[in-house]
């Protein structure tokens, strides 16, 4: 655990020292404050009555394939290439341990985003108390079952940054890698999902098993306030499989 501890504050000083980190920081907020106010605009023009917050948290897959792979791309890769990672292999310090403090630093970071985004409904309330009045901005059931989904998929988006970046020295591959996994599983399973609903003949576990995997399904759930532990499992189980291969890979390649 001491050696945990040292990983992780230096994981996370090497972070807020990265230009990768601060781009990924800029693009993330600018991003969802943009489509923050789209969504209010189009709710003035055309009023809904889905939640303003629900709106918000539903594309949330649009920073995650391009922030993850920027946060995580150097984590180890950067190190492999540079050098540092051969040094760190030869100190007592376990394999899973160095695996678990590169996620934990990313997945604190992460969320820490997140969290940030809390400032546009504030804000909104504070500026335009006439657009608040109804309390539909800052809805507490949405907004904390939102954030239920988010650091429990974060788990698993997370996850796959540090494998793909253990399985090369290349930071471009790694970013290129964790784009493509991160692609498959949100979008890949979304359409995977509108083709077994498309009424084809499919057996019944193949259609139970794509509709378990379905991410904005979880996120619909959760926003709702269902929660179910299915998606926990599915995020936490996935997601340490691949660390937990992650620390094999850099192992073989130590």
């Amino acid at each position: 655990m001491r050696h945990f501890t040292t990983l992780l504050k230096h994981e996370l000083r090497m972070l807020f020292i990265s230009p990768s980190t601060y781009v990924a920081a800029v693009l993330f907020l600018c991003l969802m404050g943009f489509l923050y106010w789209a969504i209010l605009r189009g709710m003035v023009n055309t009023p809904s009555e889905i939640l303003p917050t629900v709106q918000f948290f539903s594309v949330f897959w649009i920073p995650v394939l391009f922030v993850i792979p920027l946060i995580t791309m150097r984590s180890i890769a950067g190190e492999r290439s540079s050098g540092t990672l051969d040094t760190l292999m030869t100190t007592p310090t376990s394999r899973a341990a160095v695996i678990l403090s590169k996620f934990s630093g990313a997945y604190l970071f992460y969320m820490l985003l997140w969290l940030v985004t809390l400032a546009y409904p504030l804000l909104t309330n504070k500026l335009f108390p006439q657009a608040a009045e109804s309390g539909a901005l800052l809805e507490l059931a949405p907004l904390a079952g939102s954030f239920l989904f988010l650091s429990t998929s974060g788990l698993l988006f997370i996850a796959i940054g540090i494998f793909s970046s253990s399985v090369t020295r290349s930071q471009l591959v790694a970013g290129m890698l964790s784009f493509t996994m991160l692609f498959v599983v949100i979008v890949g399973g979304q359409q995977m999902g509108n083709l077994t609903d498309s009424g084809g003949d499919f057996p019944s576990w193949i259609i139970t098993t794509v509709s378990y995997l379905q991410i904005f399904a979880h996120l619909d759930d959760f926003s709702r306030g269902i929660i179910d532990t299915r998606p926990f499992f599915y995020y936490a189980s996935t997601g340490f499989l691949l660390l937990g291969l992650s620390t094999l890979v850099i192992e073989a390649k130590a």
